[in-house]
């Protein structure tokens, strides 16, 4: 085995339904069952010491479907994890892992009844409840405009008061850009261990988003000017005009929201391929191309992530259970203005409700 690791067998067993038949060998094609491993796992080969085979890995397809797994209560947090991670070493089909953006935890696998199984197996035999929803979009925010904007912090208390003021310029960059910032302070209008600090507070801000709460991303800051008080001011006050600063900057800099766009390739037989084409074009989709596969279509096209949620149950029904595909992030686009403001609206709305549980 790959492991190079020794196991014992005791007896060899083959099951018929409720039965079992101990049998002293199998032969090539036989499906039989051993128990009380040690460090067997799914995927490695039994050979003997004297002949150490290793047949080829199996290679497993992507996933096709994700659910948000969150726990029916607070104590089995910590329990999940290991009792998924127990269950990939026997279904390596399955993956678990967190999105950073959302901040999900999400278990993906062939499809929704893949992973309902699997949810019923951490009930059945380690205990752990789980509930399962759509995964979050994570959509995130840019500009598409330019501005200069001036970030002024004041405040004056007893004793030593808080000053800060920077001037920036903001501009998109390419998708894909990220941010990139640039000191051109020229003279020490602010201090060199203040400029840091703007940057700092500009990527807090950023983090949080202006339009609803999601990152901004491909823009340039450049930090041109500004002001300081030998005694008032800090880092903690440069902070803050950053973050006034850029948040000036993106209401002028006309902000818009990005969703992420997933290449897709479906294969169902000739006899559906008019339907799923018509279908990608209902959810946003952009068709690439067809080919034929012998008698199977293999349809490539791109399509909003938010439109192909749903999409694995919905192909099955449509080729009754004849068709399957493969998603994997492409690029961001910009979203419809229509649809854009019923996600600011809903993203607004989850904000304030949380922001009422936590009062």
């Amino acid at each position: 085995m790959k492991r190079e690791s020794s196991e014992r067998i005791g007896h060899v067993i083959l099951m018929r339904g409720k039965e079992t038949v101990t049998v002293p060998q199998v032969h090539a094609g036989d499906i039989a069952a051993i128990a009380k491993f040690k460090d067997v796992h799914t995927g490695d080969t039994l050979a003997d010491k004297a002949s150490p085979i290793v047949y080829p890995e199996v290679v497993w397809p992507e996933p096709m479907i994700s659910f948000a797994i969150e726990p029916k209560s607070r104590g089995d947090e910590e329990k999940i994890s290991t009792a998924i991670q127990k269950l990939i070493e026997e279904d390596p089909g399955l993956r678990y892992e967190r999105e950073p953006q959302t901040r999900e935890f999400l278990l993906s696998g062939q499809g929704q009844m893949h992973v309902e199984v699997a949810v019923s197996r951490l009930k059945r035999r380690y205990g752990v409840e789980v509930n399962l929803h759509p995964p979050k979009v994570p959509y995130r925010e840019t500009i598409r405009g330019t501005a200069e904007v001036q970030g002024r912090h004041k405040k004056q208390t007893g004793g030593h008061g808080q000053f800060g003021d920077c001037k920036i310029r903001v501009e998109p960059l390419p998708r894909g850009g990220d941010f990139e910032f640039v000191d051109e302070i020229f003279g020490g209008a602010i201090p060199k261990q203040y400029i840091p600090a703007v940057e700092k507070g500009i990527q807090e801000a950023r983090a949080r988003g202006m339009l609803a709460g999601f990152p901004t991303v491909d823009f340039k800051v450049t930090l041109y000017d500004g002001s300081y008080h030998t005694v008032d001011s800090s880092e903690m006050a440069f902070k803050i005009a950053g973050r006034l600063a850029f948040r000036k900057a993106v209401e002028q800099a006309k902000p818009v929201l990005l969703e992420p766009v997933m290449n897709v390739v479906i294969e169902a037989p000739e006899e559906y391929a008019g339907d799923l084409m018509g279908d990608l074009n209902s959810r946003r989709g952009r068709v690439q191309g067809m080919e034929m596969k012998g008698s199977t279509s293999v349809i490539r096209a791109q399509a909003p992530l938010a439109e192909m949620l749903s999409y694995a149950s919905d192909l099955t029904s449509k080729t009754g259970g004849h068709g399957n595909y493969t998603m994997a992030f492409d690029h961001y686009d910009e979203v419809p203005v229509n649809l854009a403001e019923k996600i600011i609206e809903a993203a607004k709305s989850e904000r304030t409700g949380q922001d009422e549980d936590d009062e």
